[in-house]
């Protein structure tokens, strides 16, 4: 597309905007994207979200890229404006979420002279994103925008950033869009090896003890269908990752929920017992397998992704299958010479699960974290969408709420970023705006990005913004009980927590708390009624409750700890 009359940089920038469809820019203004900022003012084809930090605006823009599957987009100032998204542009990478990040930059003659709010984004960036560029002629631009939104989101998705200085949004050149993109030696591969599509249907149909490991991929190449439709029709188990949740329906019996370090006993004890693992979109990360020599020792392992560096690279296959795992789900489903007797293997499935069931003390009377995530998802039948913080009320809300839908469970996994889940929120509500948005913090991450309440009253967004408070850091605590002598080193924050909802009404949010087991049911109607602005409720639960099963770092899977080893340490 080209426009023979001259255009600024700052108007070519939204020209392509535009023709990329964006919808939201996340972002915060300075010195070097003023003229960017004075262009916007009469945008009308987009809305941009002020952040109150540049951090919280990259986890906006992930919590809608989760939510959509399209390109979160932020625009940043130079130097420390560039500098505060690093954190958010690592969880997108972690995490394969495509996000375009715009940041200002000095003019090209200044750059290396270490000029004021200069910063190599550039060279800063580089081991976190899929690419980078920088713009030194304001002719590059467009070229360069569309190589920018075709790589966040081709191939296995992930954050690129292109850093524009400031002379070069002010030149003006035609203006020259293209149509389509070739990057050299960049072609993601969509479909498998047809060999390998038809070894790998025969080794399942043949499986005694067929087991599904299904992780975030599956999610963002929107196969979820094609995933449900093939377990369920093969009868095979399925075990999901942190980021897979919600990608097969938690409800179903075919499903053994999280698998790993703190998944369930029976998804572990399949895993270990399983003949054929088909890992579809997931990269067999350490948080999965433990010890990897003691990982699915017994099984034929089939890998399925569209990343081909990420096969063998911490567990050795049997067969991978590079491609989209879309195509390939339905390309096995097409091979497929029969269908696996499994009677047996869900009936050992399901007596591990009468075995070792999830449980928590129900007697004493006291508030627990696990009982609030059992009411949430009671309540809302898993038609929210969840937005969890990190720590231990991230891996109880994927044990105890069950997600039925896939970008249902929005979470930080590879990077474990504390303070995601209030920014990120804001993301999801502006990008779903007819489903419910519940932000579960702990009361350590909450505080991290707690200045982005400003920005959900603003903008009155009807996000059900919910603070688990054991007035710990509760992950790093359990740690220290387990591991590391019962020193309980600067995480008790009890002396230190502000007054949560003396501090969510002075940002204008009506706020609530309790510790009592009986006031729960109300205050979470309380605030799925709310729907015309945000909400907080502070749940005052028990401090020293701990996360099992768990499996210990480096541990084999095998080595789960399913309770706790000595219960006097509890208050």
């Amino acid at each position: 597309m080209t426009n023979k009359q001259k255009m600024s940089g700052a108007d070519i920038f939204f020209e392509c905007l535009r023709l990329e469809k964006v919808e939201y820019i996340f972002g915060y203004p300075g010195g070097a994207t003023l003229k960017i900022y004075e262009k916007l003012y009469d945008i009308d084809f987009l809305t941009h979200i002020l952040s109150r930090h540049e951090q919280g605006a990259t986890h906006m823009a992930e919590g809608y890229a989760k939510a959509t599957g399209k390109v979160g987009v932020v625009l940043a100032t130079s130097g420390p404006g560039a500098t505060n998204t690093v954190t958010g542009i690592a969880n997108a990478y972690m995490d394969s979420s495509p996000l375009v990040v715009f940041t200002g930059q000095v003019p090209t003659h200044l750059i290396g002279n270490d000029a004021f709010q200069e910063a190599d984004i550039m060279g800063i960036t580089r081991p976190i994103t899929k690419h980078n560029f920088i713009v030194r002629d304001v002719k590059e631009l467009a070229p360069i925008i569309r190589k920018a939104f075709h790589l966040a989101s081709t191939g296995r998705p992930g954050p690129v950033l292109v850093d524009l200085p400031k002379d070069v949004i002010n030149s003006e050149c035609e203006f020259n869009y293209p149509e389509n993109v070739n990057i050299r030696g960049y072609k993601p591969t969509l479909s498998g090896h047809v060999n390998q599509i038809k070894k790998a249907a025969q080794v399942i149909s043949k499986a005694k003890r067929p087991l599904l490991y299904v992780g975030g991929g599956v999610i963002m190449a929107n196969a979820s269908q094609e995933l449900r439709s093939f377990a369920i029709d093969y009868g095979i188990p399925v075990t999901m990752t942190l980021q897979g949740l919600g990608a097969f329906p938690g409800t179903s019996e075919q499903s053994l929920g999280m698998l790993g370090m703190h998944g369930t006993y029976w998804a572990n004890q399949a895993v270990n017992n399983c003949d054929c693992l088909v890992a579809l979109g997931a990269r067999f990360d350490d948080r999965v397998t433990g010890k990897t020599d003691t990982f699915a020792m017994n099984a034929y392992k089939i890998h399925v992704d569209i990343d081909p560096t990420a096969i063998d690279k911490n567990v050795s296959v049997d067969l991978p299958i590079v491609g989209d795992v879309k195509r390939i789900i339905a390309e096995l489903r097409q091979a497929m010479p029969g269908k696996p007797d499994v009677a047996h293997w869900m009936k050992q499935i399901n007596a591990w699960r009468e075995d070792c069931p999830l449980h928590y003390e129900k007697e004493d009377g006291k508030l627990r974290t696990e009982y609030v995530l059992e009411k949430l998802s009671e309540k809302t039948q898993g038609e929210a969408i969840v937005v969890t913080d990190v720590g231990q009320h991230q891996m109880w809300t994927a044990q105890y709420y069950k997600f039925n839908h896939p970008r249902s469970h929005l979470t930080s996994g590879g990077l474990g970023t504390m303070g995601f889940s209030v920014p990120a929120s804001i993301g999801a509500a502006l990008a779903v705006p007819e489903r419910p948005i519940i932000s579960i913090s702990g009361d350590g991450g909450f505080q991290m990005n707690i200045q982005e309440l400003i920005t959900a009253a603003y903008l009155k967004l009807p996000i059900n913004f919910i603070i688990l408070n054991n007035s710990f850091l509760g992950m790093v605590r359990q740690w220290q009980e387990l591991f590391h002598a019962e020193k309980y080193s600067f995480t008790d924050l009890g002396a230190s927590n502000p007054d949560f909802v003396k501090v969510g009404e002075a940002f204008g949010i009506p706020s609530v708390s309790t510790d009592k087991i009986d006031e729960v049911d109300g205050i979470i109607d309380q605030l799925l009624a709310k729907t015309d602005g945000p909400m907080l409720a502070e749940f005052k639960v028990v401090k020293e409750d701990m996360v099992f099963p768990m499996v210990p770092s480096g541990g084999s899977i095998s080595d789960m700890i399913v309770k706790r080893l000595n219960p006097q340490r509890m208050i």
